[in-house]
């Protein structure tokens, strides 16, 4: 499968069968003097796949990035492409392309002569520039200088420069900011072939709606370590159903007879079924009256919030100035969605002692 032009047309793609793409961090560290900005972080993200990177604001996502593509020298541990270093990779815009930052275009270049000069550095032919501004869906801005460019219009010709050297792995951060919802429904499917084809996707976002219906994995992180790591439907785990009833002791005990796990949640249960017909036969059965009885799936943007936000911030989004046991009140509705599998979730490690020197390279975003 070739990746689609935006008038729907395609284009060819080389392929590299001797290299994989695969990324592997270990143990990737970054002090910048006494603040650690990515501590003893480790992750994977395989080819053929859309990995999703998350994290908030100031949690290390950008200097990770920069770390892997040899902007930033790490300060301990090792981020590799297909066991090398970036900087150990000859011809690197050919096997490696990024687009960290929608604005790092010369105002006073148009398009088509930023990607000529990208083209020349890693040796690919001119023609390649038209047909990426076709396929990325600029084309008649090509002749416009870049300083005119919106937001959505930089994004695209940020891509198109990832893609000159045709390579095998692609890493964007923020992608889909400034794009319309037409702009972001083809950047969607454009990145689904471009991950089809076999190559290596990883995308950072803060966009987490749209993060949902685009990846296969996501790693998120916090304070610079990573917090859980899986497939999306791992990380959401299974569907459930929510009753609450005048007798849940009566219902969960036929509830379970009926082969069905159930747990207290709140003041009601939570059954392990996605379908709500079987809990409302099943209570009519056992004539017990149901007072509410909803589907659950816990969403990308609700887990992402529960792993990331600290306590005091979470208390501060409720208004509570003096949080009972827990932070949160006992008498708060249930949290939607069904709990957590432990085995995604990485235990952080101890905070790491300030490093003796100090090291101004990059910044601690």
């Amino acid at each position: 499968m070739t990746p689609a032009r935006a008038d729907g047309g395609s284009t060819v793609v080389h392929g590299r069968p001797e290299f994989t793409g695969r990324i592997e961090v270990r143990g990737l560290t970054k002090r910048f003097g006494s603040l650690t900005a990515v501590d003893h972080l480790d992750f994977d993200v395989e080819p053929g796949r859309v990995t999703g990177f998350l994290g908030p604001n100031g949690s290390g996502k950008t200097t990770t990035l920069r770390m892997l593509l040899g902007l930033v020298r790490a300060t301990a541990g090792t981020a590799t492409i297909d066991g090398h270093r970036y900087a150990e990779i000859a011809n690197p815009l050919t096997v490696v392309g990024s687009a960290l930052e929608a604005t790092n275009f010369h105002p006073g270049r148009t398009g088509r002569n930023h990607l000529r000069v990208q083209a020349a550095v890693a040796g690919v032919p001119d023609s390649r520039v038209d047909e990426l501004l076709e396929l990325v869906g600029i084309p008649a801005a090509a002749r416009k200088r870049a300083g005119g460019y919106s937001m959505g219009m930089r994004q695209r010709l940020g891509l198109a420069g990832a893609l000159l050297g045709d390579p095998r792995v692609i890493i964007l951060d923020e992608p889909a900011n400034g794009l319309d919802p037409e702009g972001i429904r083809w950047l969607r499917g454009f990145l689904r072939q471009l991950a089809d084809e076999g190559r290596t996707l990883l995308i950072s976002s803060h966009m987490l709606s749209e993060v949902e219906q685009t990846v296969d994995d996501v790693v998120i992180i916090a304070n610079g370590q990573r917090v859980a790591q899986g497939t999306v439907a791992e990380l959401r785990g299974e569907p459930t159903a929510y009753v609450r009833t005048s007798d849940p002791d009566r219902l969960s005990e036929a509830l379970r007879g009926r082969g069905l796990s159930v747990t207290p949640s709140g003041r009601g249960l939570r059954v392990t079924t996605e379908d709500l017909a079987v809990v409302g036969d099943v209570a009519h059965a056992s004539d017990v009256a149901i007072h509410e009885l909803r589907s659950e799936q816990t969403h990308l943007e609700e887990l992402f919030f529960n792993l990331t936000e600290d306590e005091a911030h979470r208390n501060r989004l409720l208004g509570l100035d003096a949080p009972a046991a827990g932070g949160v009140p006992g008498d708060l509705p249930p949290p939607s969605g069904p709990p957590i599998d432990p085995a995604l979730l990485v235990e952080p490690t101890p905070p790491a002692p300030p490093a003796d020197h100090t090291d101004h390279e990059g910044d601690a975003r």
